[in-house]
């Protein structure tokens, strides 16, 4: 498996998992509450949000602030 489909497939599981989330409504949360669920590294998340904020679809996807770690809130999109 290459480093660029192995990416993918890591980016998608968090994906897939954000859009699940936002199915509930509007939420916060922070890469440390989220990578047992998601099954990644804290690190391996923050990598891959910055370029969910531009792709994803099913939410909106912004960096809401910073205590500690970065804060991410999701809002679900209507279409």
């Amino acid at each position: 498996m290459s480093a660029g489909s192995a990416s993918r497939r890591k980016r998608d599981r968090l994906e897939r998992y954000l859009c699940r989330r936002a199915e509930g409504g509007e939420f916060y949360f922070k890469s440390k509450y989220i990578a047992d669920a998601v099954g990644l590294s804290t690190k391996e998340i923050g990598a891959l949000l910055p370029g969910l904020c531009q792709s994803a679809t099913g939410f909106d996807l912004e960096e809401w602030g910073y205590a500690n770690a970065t804060t991410w809130r999701v809002v679900p999109t209507t279409e």
